[in-house]
């Protein structure tokens, strides 16, 4: 059984990413501003570099929810095609200013990543998702999941990261996901080898929260323990998510 966790502190439909990335008030109703998004480490997550140096990338690759590019980059600088989804235009200017930075060429499209209208059927690979999954509803996830298939190739793989129920990673996650979830809403569409649990790696470290002081996230009703943060190597912290492997049926 998953361990209790807090209380989901605010609704992923309240969450303003395009506000996120322009470093305003992302929180509906909340007037709370990060220095960084907390997810921009500056690098590629090394659970994605694991899946590259293990040749699980292959072909025309769709690296759905981009963001800021750093999965994109990395991908693309191994020489695979890549193409690279967000809804939120300030992400994508950003992202192509650090792929120019890096030399690589990707093309990057704005898109709702639940219907992908903008993208051609039958088209990826591999599809990676790097923590988009869980900024979702439900009903969101499942348009999704089909939205996926319709533009990736039969027998594609899916590479899927989200918060994971399992822990109490030391400050309330937005929504975290449970193995239930994944084989519900993606099993329709996709057949799923495996779920892993493995971490992720936040731009936040236990230096920035003492700095900021408890109120800091604490007003807006987001409970917070440093004692609980797992740090990495770096350490900034890090959060358990599910690594769900699928085959496009």
């Amino acid at each position: 059984m998953p361990d209790e966790q807090p209380g989901q502190p605010f609704a992923v439909e309240e969450v303003d990413f395009e506000a996120f990335y322009q470093g305003k008030p992302p929180i509906k109703g909340e007037d709370i501003t990060f220095d960084v998004v907390p997810w921009d480490i500056g690098e590629p997550q090394a659970a994605v570099v694991g899946l590259l140096a293990e040749g699980r990338i292959h072909g025309e690759v769709l690296d759905a929810g981009c963001g800021l590019g750093n999965n994109a980059i990395a991908i693309a600088a191994q020489g695979y095609p890549v193409t690279a989804v967000d809804g939120a235009a300030t992400a994508l200017e950003q992202a192509r200013q650090r792929a120019a930075e890096h030399e690589v060429e990707i093309r990057f499209v704005q898109s709702d990543a639940t219907r992908l209208t903008e993208l051609d059927a039958e088209r990826f690979d591999t599809v990676l998702d790097s923590a988009l999954y869980h900024c979702l509803t439900d009903e969101q996830q499942r348009q999704y999941a089909a939205a996926l298939h319709r533009v990736a190739k039969p027998g594609a793989d899916l590479h899927l990261f989200c918060f994971a129920d399992v822990e109490r990673p030391g400050i309330a996650l937005p929504q975290p996901i449970s193995q239930e979830n994944l084989r519900t809403n993606l099993g329709e569409h996709w057949n799923i080898v495996d779920i892993q649990l493995t971490r992720y790696a936040t731009a936040m470290t236990k230096e920035a929260f003492e700095r900021a002081g408890e109120s800091w996230l604490g007003d807006a009703g987001v409970p917070v323990d440093p004692e609980e943060f797992q740090l990495d190597e770096k350490g900034r912290i890090t959060g358990p998510v599910w690594h769900l492997h699928a085959v496009r049926r």
